[in-house]
């Protein structure tokens, strides 16, 4: 409404650059935790496959005395899908204590070893900020579960 030459911008369209870099980091570490869930589920795959192979014997009584293969197969799922599950439960549980505690667990890590992670002449914070978001946790575990329960098949 202004008469002559204004222009309005926000710090948004200033900085479009950094948040397209922070959109970019972002998908970034969805696809680093995935690995590292995809890497639980394939242990979990090697840990079943250990234990049927450990369990050869008792299988074989098992269908001696009439279970059938179907039956057996929901033993091990039953077992893997505990797994997963427990597993999901333990690693949610301790990274939320991990990100709420994060930066006493970096002032210990300081003084234990007498250096200054962040230091104030260098880096613009003197913390590492942290912003745990439940819909964030609720995605990692149900991707988590997911994975476990097809690594179990």
């Amino acid at each position: 409404a202004l008469e002559g030459p204004y222009q309005v911008s926000d710090w948004t369209r200033e900085n479009a650059n950094m948040f397209q870099a922070l959109k970019i980091e972002k998908a970034i570490m969805a696809i680093l935790l995935s690995l590292i869930i995809a890497m639980g589920a394939f242990n979990l795959v090697s840990s079943q496959v250990m234990l049927v192979t450990d369990k050869q014997a008792d299988i074989a009584i098992l269908r001696t005395l009439g279970l059938t293969p179907r039956a057996v197969m929901q033993v091990f799922m039953v077992q893997g899908t505990l797994i997963g599950v427990f597993g999901t439960l333990l690693g949610v549980i301790g990274g939320i204590v991990l990100t709420l505690n994060l930066e006493h667990i970096l002032l210990g890590i300081e003084s234990l070893f007498g250096v200054v992670v962040l230091p104030r002449d260098v880096y613009y914070i003197t913390g590492l900020p942290t912003d745990l978001r439940s819909g964030d946790v609720v995605a990692i575990a149900v991707v988590a579960l997911v994975m476990a329960f097809f690594a179990t098949l």
